[in-house]
């Protein structure tokens, strides 16, 4: 009742908002057809897997929040600890989370402690696109730290240009269940003919107390998640700078520039195991980053330039009331120092080649009395050569990087370490050449027909350093530890086929066209000396480079629109991936070619959304099979498969007046998630919620 009284509330302070700062809705240059246009011609003649998902397409099909809209995509595992805090990371085809870099506006994201992404702090409000790409596309005039992962999602945020000079603002309430408020606020205005200025804010707040069904044995209970509130708040502000002009009218140089900063202080539900979860772990995290880019190209359109700095800060509190003495409670501060450049040179219509060189310092310390206060410097530079012409696409890049690794506190012996002689060093340095070939060829149409089919085949390899964790956690870290290898070997195809609805007279019927895109690709992956916990003592772990996995998968998508009837469109998307991950690193051991953890066999997604003139609908899915909890497969790890359900309606309603004032752009959004409510886990003994809903009124003024 308090968040149907705050969203009643919130609403009725929308509706009775003034018009009079400006336009209803903010009206862009005449650039977003063709934006569209290129975006799917680029992922139809993309060397390497491909997927993307706009503002549109999410809002079509039901997506409701980051993790909805990363299992709409082939490939990739989530790791969700269950309810809007917990946490999030992402992993690609059998790779660990750290092989995948999350960019944000087009520069990485930083975690070098444990080197995994939480996306659970990136709402859907501000994105525009998200795009995951497997291996290295043809898009060369990237950083090269952009290169040296194994697969990348780019999160792009809306940078919409007004056409007029008035102020513009973008407002919305969320309410849901288990005590869910999110409002949030975007501004955006164009204060001059070269240079917008764009700020917004959100605030979360849940407490995340859902139901669920407890087993144990023959007995079923029914519990409610503890110690799982979260209160979370997210402000930016975006500057973009057009400077010069072309004869075109197109800017010759633009300069981005974005302030961010991200406070988050939830509880940590425990895991749920027989009657117990209780828990009184709690922890703060804090980001604040600035970023910059400035890209140039010459007057000739030969030579591209683009430069990029970033200075990122970030910590976490956590603490554990139920502890004596408190002795497990510590804060963490991360610091990193990046920048890049990357210049392209386009001799012809056929060639480009780019060099990039980038450099980054990470640091880290804590209230630990083991910490080490370690830093590392990572130098990289890539090469890269693109030639399309006709059929064929060709991308080759060859990357070197070299990481430089110290340490602030020099410690002879820590008592107790399991490796004693090395306590208090550094990690050792890492020097590597990683090459990387992929080409695109059309089968099938000559690249603006109706019918149109690709070849794709790509290969990469590529590493990562280990984490500070891995490197130097008392008790657990090794600084012997050796980067860890991914091969990936990957042939798809991408298949297109569109109709205008042409009525056989040369009259084209608008509202019988259709189109639909697929594509299919099968890889092989090979990891090498894969770091693992193992055992040193019956009370001490130690990270050491143990495991080999091998990968043989296939990811399959389908995208398809109709125009069914004037005014009326059905949109259909789907996925599947299989995944064989399994561990070769013994072949003498009981374990050897056992499903690596959390991992499943089978995946999929479905969505199917109809937009009317009354209510639009968005019926959407997703599962997968089971999975284990450990790579050993012990008696009781298994987590069971599942197959999650939901339901979306959203309406825009146009011309309505209230108090005598004509409203405009008001948007009602109702979500139903989990609508079977469905008992399922996605991380072992850490319980998704069941059915629940959540209501969103949004209004531009």
């Amino acid at each position: 009742m308090k968040a149907l009284r705050i969203f009643c509330l919130g609403g009725l302070l929308l509706l009775y908002a003034q018009v009079g700062m400006g336009q209803d809705s903010i009206r862009t240059e005449h650039l977003q057809e063709v934006k569209v246009n290129a975006r799917q011609h680029r992922i139809l003649t993309s060397t390497s897997p491909l997927q993307l998902l706009d503002k549109g397409d999410m809002l079509r099909l039901g997506v409701t929040d980051m993790a909805d809209a990363l299992h709409r995509m082939p490939g990739i595992n989530l790791r969700d600890y269950g309810g809007a805090g917990g946490m999030k990371t992402v992993a690609v085809r059998g790779f660990g989370a750290g092989h995948t870099g999350v960019s944000y506006d087009g520069v990485l994201l930083s975690e070098c402690q444990g080197g995994e992404i939480d996306v659970s702090r990136y709402s859907l409000d501000q994105v525009q696109t998200l795009r995951l790409t497997i291996g290295d596309n043809d898009d060369i005039f990237i950083s090269a730290r952009q290169a040296s992962v194994a697969a990348l999602l780019a999160i792009e945020t809306m940078s919409e240009i007004p056409i007029d000079k008035q102020p513009h603002l973008s407002t919305q309430l969320q309410v849901g269940s288990f005590g869910y408020v999110s409002p949030y606020l975007r501004y955006v205005q164009r204060l001059s003919d070269r240079f917008t200025l764009q700020a917004m804010g959100e605030y979360t707040y849940a407490e995340n107390d859902y139901p669920f069904i407890l087993h144990n044995g023959k007995y079923t209970t029914h519990e409610r998640r503890t110690n799982s509130r979260m209160n979370s708040g997210h402000g930016e502000l975006n500057m973009h700078w057009m400077m010069g002009r072309r004869a075109d009218g197109m800017s010759r140089n633009q300069l981005w520039a974005k302030l961010y900063y991200y406070d988050n202080d939830r509880q940590l539900p425990g895991i749920v195991r027989y009657y117990t979860d209780v828990t009184a772990e709690q922890l703060h995290d804090r980001n604040a980053f600035a970023q910059a880019r400035w890209q140039a190209r010459s007057l000739d359109d030969h030579w591209m330039l683009k430069v990029q700095a970033k200075m990122n800060w970030a910590s976490s509190a956590y603490q554990d009331t139920l502890v004596a003495n408190r002795r497990n409670d510590a804060t963490y501060w991360q610091r990193e120092y990046y920048t890049s450049a990357a210049l392209m040179w386009m001799p012809d219509d056929g060639w480009a080649l780019d060099y990039s060189a980038d450099w980054m310092m990470n640091s880290l310390n804590s209230t630990l009395a083991t910490d080490l206060r370690p830093h590392r410097h990572g130098i990289l530079q890539s090469l890269s050569a693109r030639y399309a012409k006709g059929r064929w696409v060709a991308l080759a890049r060859i990357l070197a990087s070299v990481y430089l690794n110290s340490v602030g506190r020099k410690i002879e012996t820590l008592q107790g370490s399991a490796n004693p002689t090395k306590a208090g060093q550094a990690a050792k340095d890492a020097r590597r050449l990683s090459p990387s070939l992929s080409l695109s060829y059309r089968l099938l149409g000559n690249g603006t027909a109706s019918d149109e089919l690709y070849l794709r085949a790509s290969y990469k390899d590529i590493f990562r350093v280990p984490t500070f964790n891995e490197n130097y956690f008392f008790h657990y870290g090794s600084s012997d530890l050796k980067p860890e290898k991914t091969r990936q070997l990957n042939i798809g195809f991408t298949w297109k086929k569109t109709s205008s609805g042409d009525g056989g007279n040369g009259e084209s019927l608008r509202y019988k066209g259709w189109n639909v895109q697929a594509t299919l690709d099968g890889y092989c992956n090979r990891v090498t000396d894969k770091i693992v916990g193992v055992p040193y003592n019956m009370f001490v772990w130690r990270t050491v480079n143990l495991a080999r996995v091998d990968v043989v998968g296939a990811d399959a998508s389908l995208r398809g629109t109709w125009q069914m009837a004037p005014g009326q469109q059905l949109s259909l998307q789907g996925s599947y991936s299989y995944q064989h991950v399994v561990n070769h690193t013994d072949r003498s051991s009981r374990y050897y070619g056992n499903q690596v953890a959390y991992i499943p066999l089978h995946s999929g997604s479905i969505a199917l959304g109809w937009e009317n003139p009354w209510v639009n609908v968005s019926l959407h899915g997703q599962g997968m099979s089971k999975r284990w909890a450990n790579n050993e497969h012990y008696d009781g790890t298994e987590v069971g498969g599942y197959w999650d359900m939901g339901l979306t309606l959203y309406r825009q309603l146009d011309g309505l007046t209230f108090l005598g004032k004509s409203l405009r752009g008001v948007k009602v959004r109702m979500d139903v998630k989990n609508l079977l409510s469905e008992q399922y886990e996605l991380v072992g003994h850490y319980p998704m919620p069941r059915r629940s809903w959540m209501l969103s009124i949004g209004y531009n003024f």
